[in-house]
């Protein structure tokens, strides 16, 4: 271990500053983070404010606790007035993450750099170094040029529990970074120096689990979306360092027993699937909320909105939570990640480009497995909440804004939004695995609803009124299960609706889609596609632009869509609600004339696959397998292969929920913060149940404020949305560009950057093109290649499906059945009828060759091998049938059938016999004129003596006597008086048994 100067870089910034410029400020900070608390411990405000959760007070006593005097005003104005399980109380209930707001350092970072007096700006870094000595972590970060660079030091040499990190504020160019890296090589060289470790591309927190800190980084990313010039990226590999000295491999060897496990539980969590993160947009809010934010900042006069990012969506911030209290900008180097699904794909209308993004948002709060996660624990948190946006864009410019520049007013951006949540009532499901389909237990019952009132004002807050629920579950059943939910939710919302002001209500729906779609006749897509009508008709879609010029509008209200697991029938129905709003999108774009879009056309199959996909993701997070029941499904276009694929999900689901839910919770609760390690206390794997992990401490029931159980909302919360009047141009007295308020131009084109067409996303991006014909016709000049033209060609046998499912061309040659095989000889191959050619048809399999017939002399095929017809071929099968052959043994055998007895008269004029008549026939004639004993023809006494005795008639028929009891005719009437009935007697039944 170095002990020396191992920090040997320039001490002060001005000594890499030119003459001109003035020295900036570089600050630092060293805070340390030790132990976790036990227990959930609660902190009270000076000025009575309820106490904090967990999150905020899990270090030991000498951390360093930051004022929260900056956000009481908004404390009071936060509901509900107590903590939510693992949410800071500055930050709850999906309000903004503000690193630079309510902080100690927070005023100077807003008060500006400059004589214009204008905010800092955050400076993005895209790429990041890892270094390493023997005492130090290095990480140098780098802007999306390449060209300027900021330093991060991490103490290897902590102890146990404590994190060290010192944050160099200062920017350098490539040269002053250079010689920083330099001389802490040249200072660490007796100890190796400074080592290059690898690059990486995010730093997602910090965590530990009962030794040292560990950090978690990204090491490899995909692209998988682009909105308003700024990438989105999909996490494809992770790397978790230990803050340790020595290699991390021998850490690893000689880690304690509850540390390994630990790791263990954590990795069963897969990071390189469906997690997503943005250095430049913000991904956890929706479109809408992002350009109302960045407005309402212009009109502030602000460059940009202070980081707000919805921390119910973000689902690393238990790991953001040290970063965000030891650095001063913890989001400059930290990356917010989202769980759910993204997808996009292009629309090509005519030339012009319309991109589809599908977004789904999984809520961190009351989040685990299916069985596991039912209902809503008692803070308002529904299990499987997922919030789905689709924003249908054109791209005439990429980014948000219109010429002028008009900011954040570009009129060709809309979007939806609907939500999905299991119902919001107290319930649960065995989860024992014992049969598929456990009872449904309605656990507690609450006359006030105060969870479903906290979700319910929470859907207010997020996305304001009206609210329009659809119930999807079933409504009559044989044993009363799914129904029995029924009618408490209604119930639950006529008791909320009491208290809503009129025009402000929940709007309640019921529709029992499993028995519409099992109904002969039954019309489930005509039905959702009326509901979905209703509910974009009341909710709206967003559609940005500025008042004077354009007609923009707002969302406001959401659709929340719920069946049982809130998966196979909730996505059939979110999907048809998405049709409905995404041909309203089209018209206010001005693509189409009409809202209508019909199915079977290229837009709506894209848009199939996109949502077919996402709620395919959706069901493997929650369920453990893909969806069951498929748009397909309801709209009965199964291919014969369905029903089989089907019953495969639902064992995989079965599979899932039986033996892996257990640990994939686990790692969710270790990931999400529900549970940290704490001397003495259990060990996560030592819980019997997780049940105080996702509720609050019922401690802390008798300090929190009481709601009201009748004014449960928030009247703020109903108010309408307004979208911000736009700005023309820049804030006065700033003198900055464009870029300074959005760099979407450095980050979408890269300058001084070389790349190919197959490097770039929008090159390589999913688009309708993969759902045309390969030949659309013999003349392509009466094809339509319009996205919204119906194709239902039959020859297509994958004209509703996307098109991964074509079959391949190469390698697989397609036989007509009039074609003989090609290792069949002439003389086997069927002579064809001469036809005209200007009478054929035209086949599927092959085009025509020739305009003329070509005669071909009648070939007459040699009989078949009959012993052998196990070993023909279809082919060969085919010709035997059309050119029957007759053997040598079957004349023979059908001569003989011929000369059969049974074909002579019954009645003869005369008692000569037929020279020609069979000998076994003059045989048996011979043998009964001859015959007097019956014994000749083979009947013995007992057959005879029996036979009299059963044509014998009795006086008394119906009676039996006792000498009847042993014959078997008898035997159900003895089983019968012995008290066993005469029609349900089983082999298996003693009183059978006996009587045998």
């Amino acid at each position: 271990m170095d002990e020396g100067p191992v920090d040997a870089y320039p001490s002060s910034a001005s000594e890499y500053e030119p003459p001109s410029t003035s020295p900036e400020r570089r600050r630092t900070r060293s805070t340390a983070l030790s132990d976790a608390k036990v227990g959930r411990e609660t902190v009270t405000e000076s000025d009575g404010d309820p106490e904090r959760s967990a999150d905020d007070v899990d270090e030991s006593d000498d951390v360093t606790v930051k004022s929260h005097a900056s956000g009481d005003s908004e404390l009071s104005q936060d509901r509900p007035l107590y903590p939510r399980v693992g949410d800071p109380s500055d930050d709850e209930d999906g309000r903004q993450y503000d690193a630079d707001h309510s902080e100690d350092h927070g005023a100077a970072v807003e008060q500006g750099d400059g004589a214009s007096g204008a905010p800092t700006r955050p400076f993005r870094m895209h790429k990041f170094t890892l270094y390493e000595t023997n005492a130090r972590y290095w990480i140098a970060g780098a802007d999306i040029r390449d060209t300027q660079f900021k330093l991060l030091r991490i103490d290897r040499t902590s102890p146990p529990g404590r994190l060290a990190v010192t944050e160099d504020e200062a920017v350098y160019d490539r040269q002053q970074m250079n010689d920083n890296l330099a001389a802490i090589d040249q200072g660490n060289k007796a100890t190796g120096g400074l080592r290059l470790k690898y690059v990486f591309w995010g730093l997602l927190g910090f965590i530990r689990f009962t030794e040292s800190y560990y950090m978690l980084l990204i090491t490899k990313r995909q692209q998988v979306a682009i909105i308003g010039g700024h990438y989105v990226y999909q996490v494809e590999a992770t790397d978790l360092v230990p803050l340790t000295t020595g290699s991390s491999s021998s850490f690893m060897r000689n880690r304690n027993a509850e540390e390994a496990r630990f790791l263990g539980i954590f990795n069963n969590l897969d990071l390189s699937k469906s997690f997503y993160f943005s250095y430049s947009y913000n991904i956890t809010r929706t479109l809408q909320q992002n350009i109302i934010s960045q407005r309402q900042a212009l009109n502030e006069g602000q460059y940009q909105g202070t980081p707000d990012y919805n921390n119910v969506f973000v689902w690393n911030h238990h790991l953001l939570g040290p970063a965000r209290r030891v650095l001063d900008h913890a989001y400059d180097w930290c990356m917010p990640i989202v769980h759910g699904f993204i997808d996009q794909a292009a629309l090509d209308v005519f030339g012009r480009s319309i991109y589809i993004t599908i977004i789904g948002r999984r809520s961190r709060f009351f989040a685990g497995a299916r069985f596991l996660k039912r209902g809503i624990n008692d803070l308002g948190y529904v299990a499987n909440d997922v919030e789905t946006e689709q924003i249908v864009s054109e791209m005439l410019t990429s980014s948000f804004h219109a010429p002028g520049p008009r900011l954040y007013s570009n009129p060709t951006w809309t979007s939806f939004v609907h939500h999905r949540g299991s119902i919001p009532l107290y319930w649960s499901q065995d989860n024992s695995g014992v049969t598929p389909k456990p009872d449904i237990d309605l656990n507690l019952q609450d006359p006030f609803y105060e969870p479903a009132a906290l979700h319910f004002d929470h859907l207010f807050l997020r996305y304001g009124c009206p609210i329009y629920v659809l119930n999807l579950i079933k409504s009559r059943e044989r044993t009363p299960r799914e129904s029995k939910l029924l009618g408490a939710f209604k119930h639950c919302i006529d008791f909320l609706n009491q208290s809503l002001p009129e025009g402000k209500k929940i709007i309640y729906k019921a529709f029992d889609m499993s028995r519409a779609s099992k109904t002969r006749g039954g019309d489930v897509i005509g039905n959702l596609e009326t509901i979905a009508d209703d509910i974009v008709a009341k909710v709206g879609f967003f559609h940005n632009g500025d008042a004077d010029l354009d007609e923009p509008h707002v969302q406001n209200g959401i659709a929340r869509t719920n069946c049982i697991d809130c998966l196979d029938r909730t996505n059939a129905a979110q999907f048809v609600i998405g049709k409905q709003a995404f041909g309203r999108q089209l018209h206010a774009l001005g693509v189409l004339g009409s809202s209508q879009v019909d199915y079977d056309t290229d837009a709506v199959n894209i848009f199939t696959h996109m949502f077919h996909d996402h709620g395919d993701i959706i069901a493997v997070q929650y369920g453990g397998s893909h969806l069951v029941n498929t748009m397909a499904t309801y709209r009965k276009l199964n291919h014969w292969q369905a029903h089989s694929q089907n019953m495969v999900e639902s064992f995989k689901r079965y599979y899932h929920n039986s033996f892996l839910d257990n640990q994939r919770q686990e790692a969710y609760n270790l990931f999400l913060g529900n549970y940290v390690w704490v001397a003495g206390q259990p060990m996560l794997w030592d819980l019997t149940t997780d049940y105080y992990l996702h509720h609050s401490d019922p401690r802390s029931w008798l300090k929190r404020e009481r709601r009201d159980y009748y004014q449960w909302f928030t009247p703020e919360y109903l108010e309408p949305r307004q979208l911000p009047p736009a700005v023309q141009g820049r804030p006065e007295n700033t003198g900055h560009e464009l870029v300074d308020f959005d760099d979407y131009w450095l980050e979408f084109y890269r300058p001084t950057t070389l790349s190919s067409f197959l490097k770039l996303y929008t090159y390589r991006m999913n688009n309708t093109h993969g759902y045309l014909p390969d030949r659309p016709a013999r003349d392509h000049k009466t094809f339509d290649f319009s996205p919204f033209k119906p194709r239902l060609e039959p020859h297509r046998q994958n004209s509703i499906d996307s098109p991964e499912k074509k079959p391949l061309r190469k390698g697989v040659t397609i036989v007509d059945p009039t074609d003989p095989p090609p290792n069949t000889p002439l003389e086997m191959q069927t002579p064809r009828p001469h036809i005209k050619f200007n009478d054929e048809p035209s086949s599927i399999l092959r085009e025509r060759m020739h305009r003329h017939p070509v005669p071909v002399a009648p070939a007459t095929p040699d009989p078949a091998d009959k012993a052998q017809m196990h070993l023909w071929s279809l082919n060969q099968f085919h010709t035997n049938s059309l050119n029957p052959s007759v053997t040598a043994s079957e004349t023979a055998e059908y001569s003989r059938y011929i000369t059969h007895p049974l074909t002579l008269p019954l009645v003869t004029a005369n008692t000569d016999i037929p020279s020609d008549t069979n000998l076994d026939y003059l045989s048996y004639l011979s043998r009964a004129d001859d015959a007097s004993d019956p014994e000749d023809f083979g009947v013995s006494d007992h057959d005879m003596r029996e036979f009299e005795a059963f044509l014998a008639e009795r006086e008394e028929v119906l009676t039996v006597l006792d000498e009847d009891g042993g014959k078997k005719r008898y035997k159900a009437y003895k089983q019968w008086l012995r008290g066993k009935s005469l029609f349900k007697q089983s082999k298996v039944d003693p009183e059978y048994l006996s009587g045998v």
